[in-house]
């Protein structure tokens, strides 16, 4: 799931380097948590948050076809 989100983000952003994915259990759940460059965010959100979203939903049925749950926070740089 981590490797999911992490090509997706690549694929979206300008500087590819400065994406990271945290990954940590929460309980059942699996929790990740997205950075990227903060000229990239706009990329990763997408208006009206829509990309982001999208993620969110492409994660979720990879961690059900797996029988688990899985959520993404996309964190904001500094």
């Amino acid at each position: 799931m981590k490797e999911l989100i992490e090509y997706i983000a690549r694929s979206l952003v300008d500087d590819p380097l400065q994406v990271s994915v945290n990954q940590s259990r929460n309980g059942g759940k699996t929790q990740l948590e997205l950075r990227v460059a903060k000229e990239d965010m706009g990329r990763i959100i997408g208006k009206g948050g829509r990309v982001a979203n999208a993620m969110r939903v492409l994660l979720r049925v990879a961690a059900a076809r797996e029988g688990k749950q899985a959520a993404l926070d996309v964190i904001e740089p500094r």
